[in-house]
Formats: C-alpha cells, sequence, structure tokens
C-alpha cells in the first residue's frame, strides 16, 4: 500500500466511527459529516421504513425511532475495505447493546430508572465515494444477524 491508500483507508474507517459516535450521542446533525446529502440508507432488517430512503427521510426516522433509547452503545470491528479510485466498498460487523428505561416491573417506561439492555449485532455494508469534504457513505445497508433478548413489555 502506497501512502494515499494507507490515508483513504484511514479516513474512511473514521466514517463509520463518526457515524456510531452520531447515533450514540444523539448528535443527528454530525451525520452530515458521513453521508453524501443524497444518500440511500437501507435499515429494513431492523425496521427501517420499506428498505432504501433517502439521507433526509432516514434522518429523521433515526431521530424518531432511537428517541426512546437514552443508552446505546456500538461497539464495530475492523473494516473490510476495497477501493476503487473514488470509490470504496466496506463491510463492518457491529455488537449494538442498546437501553430501554422500565419500572420496578420490568415495563416500559420513559421515566423508568432502570434499564433494560439487549442487543443487536450484525453488519454495515457501505459504499463510500470521495467528495470535496473528503470520503462520505454514499450507500449504506445495515444487515442485521440477530437479536439478543427482546424489547421489554409495553403497558
Amino acid at each position: 500500500m502506497d501512502i494515499t491508500e494507507i490515508s483513504d483507508r484511514l479516513e474512511i474507517e473514521q466514517l463509520t466511527a463518526r457515524y456510531v459516535e452520531a447515533i450514540d450521542s444523539k448528535d443527528w446533525d454530525l451525520l452530515d459529516n458521513v453521508f453524501t446529502a443524497d444518500a440511500h440508507l437501507d435499515y429494513e432488517s431492523s425496521g427501517g421504513p420499506e428498505g432504501k430512503g433517502d439521507y433526509p427521510t432516514i434522518k429523521v426516522w433515526l431521530q424518531n425511532s432511537l428517541a426512546i433509547f437514552p443508552m446505546t452503545q456500538h461497539m464495530v470491528g475492523k473494516s473490510l475495505v476495497d477501493i476503487d479510485g473514488d470509490t470504496a466498498t466496506c463491510r463492518t460487523i457491529f455488537y449494538n447493546p442498546m437501553g430501554v428505561p422500565v419500572n420496578e416491573e420490568g415495563i416500559y417506561d420513559p421515566d423508568g430508572e432502570q434499564l433494560h439492555i439487549f442487543v443487536v449485532g450484525g453488519w454495515y455494508n457501505d459504499t463510500c465515494i470521495r467528495t470535496e469534504s473528503g470520503w462520505r457513505i454514499k450507500e449504506k445497508v445495515e444487515e442485521q444477524a440477530y437479536m439478543e433478548g427482546t424489547f421489554p413489555p409495553f403497558e
């Protein structure tokens, strides 16, 4: 690898780190530094809207659907990255504990003081492109492989 390829790989891996930081910290505007404005995102495997959606629509969906989780913590592995000029394909494994507030009876309660934890795992399959602002994700397909545990009951 030459220095340009090494630099590209590090910058591409930082996209995944920036993505999970945005999700876990609920910093939705940080996603603007991850995705292209015309990006297509597919969260269908985890209940997202009708498969692929445009970035502005999915950004709002992420914000709304993750609002009930005061705690998420993405742990990601090294990305497999294949660079071809100004395009790269990436596959990154993730392990994602999520916490939902519950009351003393273990029932979902937005004001609950306890967290009911479950884990989601899978892969992020991304197509990245080089832009004037650096590398950005043009397409993200979340491939959920499993969920350990369940949502708590709702009253």
